[in-house]
């Protein structure tokens, strides 16, 4: 009988002085293992400022502190959204002034050929006979 291939993997990442194993998808190890990196400055950079006041403590500080970063973060697409939201509307009218534009300053010069095309004959008539 064939193994059957599995579609997860898994990884050893260190938070905190503590070692765990994490599964993850096949290839996403160096992401997990960056984001456990992260939590772990995190827990580090607090661990400075606060002292040892107990590593469940500092985890539930850094999640919150990355909680914050991650709505604060949220909040500013959906202003940068919005914003494009506005800017892609503004794209469009100025677009469609544009062309209404090209289309009456081509209308002006037919009009303007045509009243030079109707002196250019009477001239031109008038100088035959």
């Amino acid at each position: 009988m064939a193994q059957s291939e599995t579609s997860t993997a898994s990884v050893n990442v260190t938070i905190a002085g503590r070692s765990f194993r994490m599964a993850c998808g096949p290839g996403e190890e160096p992401h997990l293992e960056s984001l456990a990196a992260q939590i772990d400055r995190r827990i580090t950079e607090l661990r400075g400022a606060f002292g040892e006041i107990g590593d469940q403590r500092l985890t539930v500080m850094a999640a919150i502190t990355i909680a914050d970063e991650l709505a604060e973060s949220r909040r500013k697409i959906a202003e940068l959204e919005a914003k494009v939201t506005i800017l892609s509307e503004a794209t469009a009218k100025a677009e469609d002034h544009a062309t209404a534009w090209a289309e009456s300053l081509a209308q002006s010069l037919d009009l303007t050929a045509r009243r030079i095309e109707g002196i250019a004959q009477t001239m031109g008539g008038g100088q035959r006979g």
